[in-house]
C-alpha cells in the first residue's frame, strides 16, 4: 500500500489529508489511532504522528477521547483564496521571468488537456490538470518558501474547486484565464502574468462567495 520513498508517517499524514479533504471523514466525526492502524494495516507509531501533523495544519482536533476532524470549512476557504490573491501572482511573475521552451511547452499540454476535458464536461480531470498547472507554475518561480505556501493552500481548497468546475460556466473562465496566464509566461512578461494570475484568483474568489454567500456547502 505504501511506498519506501518517504516516510510512512508522511505517507499516512498524506493519505488521511485527502481522505479528509475529500471527505471520506465527515465533519466532527471522531478518529482513532487504533482504528487507524486496523484499517491501514500499520504501527501505532507513524499513525501517531501523521496525526499530530494533522492537529499543527487544523484539519483535525484532540478532544481526548480521539481526533475530531474539522476539514476545510466555507470560512476556511475564504481566508484561502485571500491569501492567493495576495501573493500567486508573485510565483506567474517568477515564473514568465525563468520558464524554458520546454517549461512553455509542458504548460501549453496541460492547458490543452483541460481544455481537452472540459468540452468532454469531465470537472474531476478538470480539476486535476488545474491543480497541476498550477503547481508547476509554483516549481517555475523557483522559491521553496513561495512552492511550499501555495501547494499546501490549493491542496486544502480542492473540495470548493471541483465544485466551481462542475458549474460549466467557471469551467470555461477558469481555461480561459489560463490561457491568458500562459500567454503572458510564454511572452516573459512579468507584469501582465502577475496580473492575470491575480485575476484568475480573483474571479474565483468571486464566484466561491457568489455560490456559497450563505455559508452552506
Amino acid at each position: 500500500m505504501f511506498h519506501k520513498s518517504v516516510s510512512l508517517a508522511d505517507q499516512i499524514f498524506e493519505r488521511l489529508e485527502e481522505d479528509i479533504l475529500a471527505e471520506k471523514y465527515e465533519r466532527g466525526e471522531i478518529i482513532t489511532e487504533a482504528n487507524l492502524c486496523e484499517e491501514l494495516n500499520v504501527s501505532r507509531t507513524p499513525v501517531r504522528e501523521a496525526l499530530r501533523h494533522l492537529e499543527q495544519e487544523h484539519i483535525i482536533e484532540d478532544t481526548g477521547k480521539g481526533m475530531r476532524v474539522l476539514g476545510i470549512t466555507i470560512e476556511d476557504a475564504n481566508i484561502i483564496y485571500t491569501i492567493r490573491e495576495r501573493i500567486e501572482g508573485l510565483a506567474a511573475a517568477e515564473a514568465a521571468r525563468k520558464a524554458t521552451e520546454e517549461d512553455i511547452r509542458e504548460l501549453e499540454e496541460l492547458e490543452d488537456l483541460q481544455i481537452y476535458y472540459y468540452e468532454r464536461e469531465n470537472s474531476e480531470k478538470v480539476r486535476q490538470l488545474d491543480s497541476d498547472f498550477h503547481e508547476m507554475i509554483y516549481r517555475l518561480a523557483d522559491c521553496a518558501p513561495l512552492y511550499d505556501t501555495l501547494v499546501r493552500l490549493h491542496r486544502k481548497i480542492q473540495k470548493f474547486r471541483l465544485k466551481l468546475v462542475e458549474t460549466k460556466s467557471r469551467a470555461k473562465e477558469s481555461t480561459d484565464e489560463h490561457t491568458k496566464i500562459l500567454e503572458a509566461i510564454k511572452a516573459h512578461d512579468p507584469q501582465a502574468a502577475e496580473k492575470a494570475m491575480a485575476d484568475h484568483c480573483a474571479n474565483a474568489h468571486r464566484r466561491l462567495l457568489e455560490k456559497y454567500g450563505n455559508g452552506e456547502i
